[in-house]
């Protein structure tokens, strides 16, 4: 076969190789044609129930039930977790993430308003014109959101050849490189995100997404100052949605909170799309939920649902600004919503420690399944190549191996030195009993001004720990005054600490 023959066969099979989205989870998450129904696999807790007012025989068949149950989830987390800084609602600590807009996906892949429709159409494009290098840029970027949204893995090697198709069609174009980095970022390899992007901006200057990345990947690897001057260009050069969420974003990190929230709100008021809008108005809940705004925080949530009722860090956001604000049947059934379908580590933990909080009868079995649950997505995230070493440093740390906690957090503080690393280093050797090393990573992770409760809390145990008492009350206490429901078991935690302190909210 000749080579430009070999082309034509390759271009074929990536234009035919992407099937149906919905397709391809049902042929991941039950291969043999015999899991369960999402009414009995999915919904956390029917084994619980079931077993509850069982005989001992019935028991032993609940028993094996939840079994089953969690090998279900489990299997459906091939499909249901997303690989990347831009996952979903799982930020570094598990909150939701900062880098989780896919900047400036071409007008004509969603002018249908949907991306499924969108890759169908450039698919259908690109048999009739299979040298279209900017296609082929597009169709890869596309494959790359749709990882995102969908929870699907799979894309990223999809992505990657048809970016790489690009650039042997057009060397050096801008979309695909950016492309590459955007693809980078969402598999953690953010040294290779920053140099794609760099690549790209070599060409255009003006690439919005390369713009945004190079944003994310200095963010991601600790490099702040470099990330607020990347940001103040980005803005300078390419205003508008992507650009000015991450230029919010590095503002919080630094403590301006006052900017952080002036510019997402000038985001809100220019944003028309659904996804900015959705995007936008969540990250705004966000940063009030952090900030201890409960109701603000739910306003801007339920703003964001109305522009996509789907959108999953929202309705996780809603679940924890519920809990917080006191309405924990709500959350947990909003948690459980969200980890049906995406059974990510943030999410779980959060539903489990709701499950503790309740402290029913079945709750604390219902917990520990949640735990267990961490435990598979983190094997299937490796799997997958995903970098999941602070999910399991975080996780792990609270609620399973604390050894594994700490190799975790050591393995990606040798990779990058951010904020949430920091505090997830801290926190690992404090579980284990090295609170004099823990120290300095917890001064470390509040160091910047960023303002979360969770650092705060993490310090103040430590400097109890240390016999730091008076530093350990202000920390305590600050994290309490900020958000009070920052965490269902930590924050009971921390007022049981400040009390034996004899210090006071």
């Amino acid at each position: 076969m000749s080579p430009r023959s070999n082309d034509d066969a390759q271009e074929r099979d990536l234009v035919d190789e992407a099937a149906d989205p919905a397709e391809t989870a049902g042929a991941v998450a039950d291969p043999a044609g015999t899991a369960e129904t999402a009414e009995t696999a999915g919904a956390p807790g029917t084994a619980e129930t079931a077993g509850a007012a069982a005989g001992p025989g019935e028991r032993r068949g609940a028993g094996r039930a939840r079994v089953l149950q969690l090998a279900a989830c489990a299997v459906a987390l091939a499909v249901a977790m997303t690989a990347g800084a831009v996952v979903l609602g799982n930020r570094d600590g598990g909150a939701p993430s900062t880098v989780s807009s896919a900047p400036g996906l071409n007008p004509e892949l969603l002018a249908g308003g949907s991306l499924a429709s969108g890759i169908s159409a450039l698919q259908s494009h690109l048999k009739a014109q299979p040298k279209d290098s900017g296609g082929w840029a597009t169709l890869g970027m596309a494959y790359v959101e749709q990882a995102r949204t969908n929870g699907d893995p799979s894309r990223y090697p999809q992505a990657q050849r048809a970016l790489e198709r690009s650039l042997k069609l057009s060397p050096g174009n801008d979309p695909a490189l950016a492309g590459r980095a955007a693809l980078a970022a969402a598999r953690h390899e953010f040294p290779e995100a920053l140099a794609y992007a760099e690549k790209a901006l070599d060409e255009n200057a003006f690439n919005e997404r390369a713009l945004s990345v190079r944003i994310d990947a200095l963010v991601e690897l600790g490099r702040y100052k470099d990330a607020a001057k990347a940001a103040d260009e980005a803005d300078s050069r390419r205003p508008g949605v992507p650009v000015f969420t991450r230029y919010a974003y590095v503002r919080e990190l630094r403590g301006d909170i006052k900017t952080a929230r002036r510019v997402l709100k000038q985001a809100l008021s220019g944003a028309t799309a659904p996804g900015d809008i959705a995007y936008v108005a969540g990250s705004l809940g966000q940063l009030s939920w952090r900030e201890g705004e409960y109701a603000e925080a739910l306003t801007y949530y339920e703003r964001a649902l109305r522009a996509d009722g789907t959108y999953l860090p929202a309705l996780e956001g809603r679940a924890r600004a519920q809990a917080a604000n006191g309405d924990r049947a709500a959350a947990i059934r909003g948690m459980e919503e969200v980890v049906a379908r995406f059974p990510l580590p943030g999410p779980l933990v959060v539903l489990g420690e709701l499950y503790e909080a309740r402290d029913g009868e079945q709750d604390r079995a219902k917990a520990r399944d949640q735990y267990a649950l961490v435990d598979a997505w983190t094997s299937l995230a490796r799997a997958n190549g995903v970098n999941a070493d602070l999910d399991t440093a975080l996780a792990a740390a609270d609620h399973g191996d604390r050894e594994a906690a700490l190799r975790a957090a050591r393995a990606e503080w040798e990779r990058r030195h951010t904020v949430h690393t920091a505090d997830a280093l801290a926190w690992a050797l404090h579980v284990n009993g090295r609170d004099d090393e823990a120290l300095a990573y917890a001064r470390r992770a509040t160091a910047t001004g960023y303002r979360d409760a969770t650092f705060l809390f993490h310090r103040g145990m430590i400097e109890r720990a240390t016999g730091h008492e008076k530093e350990a009350r202000g920390s305590l206490s600050s994290a309490l005054k900020l958000n009070p429901g920052f965490s269902p078991v930590g924050a009971r935690q921390a007022e049981k600490a400040l009390t034996a302190l004899g210090g006071a909210r």
